[in-house]
């Protein structure tokens, strides 16, 4: 009991610690690329990623953690993948409104269900489904606005779509098919994604922007907040592989909406962004949802947990589908902003 009360409590902390990063670090990059004009997103989350392996390579060097070795192959194309799924995350935003951009964001969820179903034989009950189907629905009310389509976009966003699905169900699977922590995977794909997003982020930058990164003029302030994105970045890239591997794909792009609703509401109430009735519905809808997605999610793990505890039956790995809250996603994306037409990552 001890430590299923230490379980809970650890997921509990990776869910705040994700939901605060997150927020702060929109906050942070909305006030930079807004207000102070550098539009860079891409090749910042390189920054920020590399800012996070060398916070962990320090860390380990005094034996915060203990680093453990995985196959280089499985590194290194993990790595990639996320990195390049951050790329066509931010080239969809670049060719698509943000209408459409938030339609590819809700499209992940779904995606990542039908995934687990068809290639980890996972199944998710009616109640669940329909838990995320209100839960999309009021996100979809709360923060998408117009639609237009285009071929490269739509291109753009299946891809999107696909890598961030494939990158965060790895993510899951190899921390518990290889018994290593968020940290130790982290650490060693770190390095990997912020290569190929340090190699393709300017190049990125400059087709979507007419801007480049390496012209820019840095006054102080700028560098200033970019060195406090840099910071927070290490928090939300730690938390995104600490909640995935804790709960689940599904759960981290649940608690990705809650952030939705989160970034909505302060953007209101700090930054004083345009705010309607249909904003203030979609948000209580989508809260809604996520109160009984976590609802049902702890009914069937305290289900699960009795058939495994009968007698005869075998001890099985915790359900990967864990709640949102209770017992229970570089990209590492940022929030989209209404402003700008800028992905943070």
């Amino acid at each position: 009991m001890g430590e299923l009360t230490g379980y809970q409590l650890g997921v509990i902390g990776a869910l705040f610690l994700s939901v605060a990063s997150s927020v702060s670090i929109v906050i942070c990059n909305k006030a930079l690329m807004s207000n102070l004009g550098f539009p860079f997103a891409t090749t910042l989350t390189s920054w920020h990623l590399m800012v996070t392996y060398c916070t962990l390579h320090v860390a380990h060097r005094f034996n915060f953690f203990e680093n453990k070795s995985i196959d280089m192959k499985t590194v290194i194309l993990f790595g990639i993948l996320n990195g390049i799924s951050i790329g066509f995350l931010n080239l969809s935003l670049g060719f698509n409104s943000i209408g459409f951009y938030q339609m590819t964001k809700l499209a992940i969820i779904p995606f990542t269900v039908l995934l687990e179903t068809l290639f980890l034989k996972k199944q998710f009950s009616q109640k669940i489904k329909l838990s995320l189907f209100l839960l999309l629905v009021g996100v979809g009310i709360a923060s998408v606005t117009d639609l237009q389509l285009n071929f490269v976009g739509t291109v753009l966003s299946l891809l999107a779509i696909m890598t961030t699905c494939v990158g965060q169900i790895l993510t899951n699977t190899i921390q518990k098919r290889l018994n290593v922590s968020s940290t130790q995977l982290l650490y060693q794909s770190a390095p990997f994604q912020a290569a190929i997003l340090f190699v393709t982020g300017p190049v990125v930058d400059q087709y979507l922007t007419k801007q480049n990164v390496f012209a820019y003029k840095y006054s102080p302030l700028v560098l200033g907040f970019i060195i406090l994105s840099c910071v927070i970045a290490v928090s939300v890239n730690f938390s995104t592989f600490l909640v995935i591997g804790k709960t689940s794909p599904v759960t981290y792009q649940v608690l990705g909406h809650l952030k939705t609703c989160l970034v909505l509401g302060f953007g209101y109430t700090l930054l004083h962004d345009p705010f309607t009735e249909r904003n203030i519905i979609g948000i209580l809808v989508a809260i809604v949802g996520m109160g009984l997605y976590s609802y049902f999610c702890t009914h069937e793990n305290k289900k699960k947990q009795v058939l495994d505890l009968s007698p005869g039956s075998q001890i099985k790995d915790k359900d990967s589908s864990a709640p949102l809250l209770g017992h229970q996603e570089k990209e590492n994306h940022f929030e989209v902003k209404k402003a700008t037409k800028d992905s943070l990552v």
